[in-house]
């Protein structure tokens, strides 16, 4: 029996991400194989044909844990099509709102403190660049991320894509603000300690 999956969770969330499949190609229902490619990625599969051979060697138990009916593992060039044909920006939203909605633990008190004083939330601001996504074929440059985690809570809130003519300044405080994180404290590379950076709302 199928089981309708709960709000909030990322098989939910997932569903909202529109398919851009035709109806005819879309015999793999996306919003599953996405939460088994998470799943693939997690226990270490670092391609296509590793995350197939997961959902192949796990879909009888994936199938029961999230009450889904897939039929059988998609070929490797299917999880690629359907990753592909993804909206980047859907994505993050719905990484972003499934982080939004986790508990975190409570803040802990320093030792000098008052006993009614928390010590704000810590949020790590770094940027990586992602292996293998430099395209020599298109002179395409490496993609560079930056991303915010929150190390109370061990889980990265966001993600945002550093432009190929900018650099990690202006994303940092683009990516503050678009999270909305203030009363936080953040850490962040020496390269953002500058006397010019720019100052508003959200920023800081």
């Amino acid at each position: 029996m199928r089981v309708a999956p709960l709000p909030g969770t990322l098989l939910s969330l997932f569903s909202q991400i529109p398919d851009p499949r035709r109806g005819q190609g879309q015999m793999y229902p996306q919003a599953p194989i996405l939460l088994f490619t998470v799943l693939a990625m997690l226990a270490g599969a670092v391609s296509y044909r590793q995350v197939h051979a997961f959902i192949r060697i796990h879909l009888v138990r994936l199938n029961g844990v999230f009450g889904v009916s897939v039929r059988k593992a998609p070929a490797y060039s299917t999880v690629r099509f359907i990753l592909r044909g993804l909206d980047g920006a859907e994505v993050e939203r719905v990484f972003r709102q499934h982080a939004a909605g986790l508990p975190t633990p409570p803040a802990q008190e320093p030792d000098d403190a008052m006993p009614d004083d928390v010590m704000p939330a810590c949020v790590a601001i770094d940027g990586k660049t992602l292996r293998g996504s430099f395209d020599a074929f298109n002179d395409r440059k490496a993609a560079h991320l930056l991303s915010a985690f929150a190390s109370d809570g061990q889980i990265i809130l966001g993600h945002l894509a550093i432009d190929e003519k900018s650099n990690e300044i202006p994303a940092a405080q683009d990516l503050i603000a678009t999270l909305g994180l203030t009363g936080r404290m953040f850490t962040l590379d020496a390269m953002h300690a500058q006397k010019n950076l720019r100052r508003s709302p959200g920023h800081g």
